[in-house]
């Protein structure tokens, strides 16, 4: 295939939504999918509010939000995104559901488009083997696009080839990811790939910095900021990031490096099976009042 020109992004939540709003701002027509209607209403609901933001803090002008906006359909039948030259999916981050639907996706794409998947930890090589015994050859296609949150403001994309993926696939992403905005740069796949595979080991172990008493939370944080430069603290980040999604990510790398010292710190799994995920219940490491 040629141009990528067209767009499906698979999921409606805030990874799937940005890279739907960054890639319609950047000129691509766009199907958002979604099984939930509810989902795909505060989808088109947040597409509006950013653009709006972004139109007053004068990085877009009007005529060229309205446009963006008029790039993206909404659809809760997976048929109907078929036509798109290229696939994006922002599910949940679970192996088994996701090869499942890379091999559905072998089934509706058969015309040499790209599958990429969003994925921050999972196996590129075990999602295209799905694909491929689905359908003989889509596994090539399949390539690892992981964006950064929040889309709209983080730069980087993640580039990961599997071992079945094809150059031709990966020098596509590339062009595609530059076409977006973003700077594109490759890695391979191993467990975590760079990201997470650097990231989450600090996260566990400021995890286990609390639990042994080394500092308190707020302390382990301010630490971290004023003495590494870091913009946010790795148990602020934590909390951002999702404390359920730390664990499962600490488990793919325990799973895939065949080594128990990635496994997440007893007091992290503690939270979790306390309802307490961070941002997203309002209370993780850190507690976040609504505001009144």
């Amino acid at each position: 295939m040629g141009e990528i020109k067209s767009i499906a992004v698979i999921g409606s939540g805030q990874m799937g939504g940005g890279i739907a709003q960054v890639a319609a701002v950047a000129g691509f027509g766009v199907t958002v999918f979604d099984k939930s209607n509810d989902a795909l209403t505060r989808c088109k609901s947040d597409h509006a509010k950013r653009l709006a933001r972004m139109v007053e803090k004068k990085q877009v002008e009007q005529d060229a939000a309205d446009a963006a906006l008029a790039r993206i359909k909404y659809v809760h039948h997976l048929d109907l995104i078929a036509g798109a030259d290229a696939v994006v999916e922002a599910i949940v981050e679970d192996a088994k559901v996701k090869a499942d639907l890379f091999a559905h996706l072998a089934k509706i794409f058969t015309a040499g488009q790209v599958l990429a998947t969003n994925t921050s930890s999972i196996s590129i090589t075990e999602i295209a083997a799905a694909a491929d015994h689905a359908h003989k050859g889509a596994g090539e296609r399949v390539i690892g696009m992981h964006f950064f949150n929040p889309v709209p403001v983080m730069k980087l994309v993640e580039v990961i080839k599997g071992v079945q993926t094809s150059p031709d696939t990966t020098e596509r992403v590339i062009a595609l990811a530059k076409a977006m905005g973003k700077t594109p740069v490759p890695a391979n796949d191993r467990a975590g790939f760079v990201s997470n595979r650097v990231l989450m080991p600090m996260i566990n172990e400021a995890f286990y910095a609390w639990m042994e008493g080394v500092a308190e939370p707020a302390h382990v944080d301010e630490i971290m900021k004023l003495g590494c430069n870091f913009p946010m603290g790795p148990l602020r980040l934590a909390d951002f990031i999702g404390l359920d999604t730390c664990v499962h990510i600490m488990n793919v790398l325990a799973d895939g490096l065949n080594n128990d010292r990635y496994r997440a710190c007893p007091l992290l799994k503690q939270l979790v099976a306390a309802g307490r995920l961070g941002d997203k219940t309002g209370r993780g490491v850190f507690d976040y009042p609504k505001a009144p």
